[in-house]
């Protein structure tokens, strides 16, 4: 059997190497006085990654999902039922939805009549695999992945049924959660109203 000395002294001079630079990180952020809210593990990086949380957070990435949530179009600390809801009741992400966890209710006018608005969503959130379907079928852009994970209770039956209330968020929340995504979201539909609006003044001067 050939040992080959030479590598296996390489391969200790790397373990020492991450050893000793472990600790010279933990003393330069010792005299350095910082507070880190977040960090992010790097291959690039050296020295100890233990992540103290929840003082210390990894930064989540944007494409990073859980659970789906309907936008408004509104500002952060708005109601959602005083903004322009999205969801028309459609049902397609119930439809789209591999476990069915979705259960939606379409509203109805004072008359009775079926309107484009939900009355009543629930989403059961121990039942959704998280796979993203029902936010990449809506044609309305009405319900997007959300990122939050923190979800652990006590109980299931009162906590881990989202109801309408629950799951609404507004597009400022969004626009701050998922800048790359919206802003390609707000290209795409500038970029079909200028169409329109084209269109539309093309017909009058043809008139």
């Amino acid at each position: 059997m050939r040992i080959y000395g030479l590598e296996l002294i390489r391969g200790l001079g790397i373990t020492l190497w991450h050893f000793v630079a472990s600790y010279t990180v933990g003393i330069r952020r010792t005299f350095a006085h910082r507070v880190r809210t977040q960090v992010r593990q790097r291959p690039s990086e050296n020295g100890v990654f233990t992540v103290q949380y929840p003082e210390e957070r990894l930064a989540v990435p944007e494409r990073f999902r859980v659970l789906p949530v309907l936008i408004f179009d509104g500002k952060e600390n708005e109601k959602w039922k005083q903004a322009t809801e999205r969801c028309t009741a459609c049902g397609i992400c119930a439809k789209v939805c591999p476990p069915q966890c979705i259960w939606i209710v379409q509203g109805k006018s004072p008359e009775g009549k079926p309107i484009p608005k939900a009355s009543e969503f629930y989403i059961d959130v121990d039942v959704c695999m998280n796979c993203g379907l029902c936010a990449e079928f809506c044609p309305f852009d009405a319900i997007k992945m959300d990122q939050t994970f923190e979800l652990g209770s006590d109980e299931r039956r009162a906590s881990h049924i989202f109801d309408i209330d629950k799951l609404h968020v507004s597009t400022d929340y969004y626009a701050r959660t998922h800048p790359k995504a919206w802003a390609e979201e707000e290209a795409k539909r500038k970029a079909e109203a200028d169409k329109k609006a084209a269109a539309a003044a093309a017909g009058k001067a043809q008139g």
